[in-house]
């Protein structure tokens, strides 16, 4: 094991988790410490195309690695969220040969993450897991519309409608089409039995 690591808050490693899957995993939907009714609230949680979802699980401390390890989720990693799970720690938290069957290991080494030891599966969600995703996802919706209200998100989603309405029929420069907008999770219907 390596020595002790400089102290970094969960917060910090949390940002440093989602900007992870947003530029080096390419995700493109993140939530970050979102509770939902399932009771797993994944430091990080990202969706790539055809709905591959990656969870990772920050941990500034031994301690509360091996708590982890006690959650019923870990327990029962069949309910757990993720196609995809890592852990990520300051280098020398966790040894690989600590982590849950399949996992991957992120490392946080001088202000950069580290990818120490890649996932043995990437198929790790089950039917009860992708449930509990919608959960997540849908909870999260509704705290949206809640602070977007009286508007609703269908009215919200539609504000280039209101654009090119105003903008007497022409999308304002620099805007494009939602058809032209590249979107990963817009699949082909023949795609969504992949799902």
């Amino acid at each position: 094991m390596a020595g002790p690591a400089p102290s970094i808050k969960h917060a910090q490693l949390v940002r440093k988790a989602v900007e992870w899957l947003r530029h080096s995993y390419r995700c493109g939907i993140i939530l970050s410490e979102q509770y939902c009714a399932t009771g797993e609230v994944p430091d990080a949680i990202g969706w790539k195309g055809h709905c591959r979802s990656v969870v990772v699980e920050c941990k500034v401390s031994r301690a509360d690695f091996l708590a982890d390890a006690r959650k019923d989720f870990r327990l029962h990693p069949d309910v757990a969220l993720g196609c995809e799970r890592f852990y990520m720690a300051p280098a020398g938290i966790i040894r690989p040969d600590e982590l849950p069957t399949s996992w991957g290991l992120l490392e946080y080494v001088r202000k950069t993450v580290h990818l120490a030891v890649k996932p043995a599966r990437r198929d790790l969600r089950t039917p009860a897991g992708l449930m509990k995703e919608m959960n997540l996802l849908l909870a999260s919706l509704r705290r949206v519309e809640v602070r977007i209200e009286p508007q609703t998100i269908t009215d919200f989603l539609k504000w280039k409608n209101r654009m090119v309405e105003y903008n007497g029929g022409a999308l304002p420069e620099g805007l494009l089409s939602d058809l032209a907008e590249p979107n990963p999770h817009l699949l082909p219907a023949e795609s969504i039995a992949d799902c």
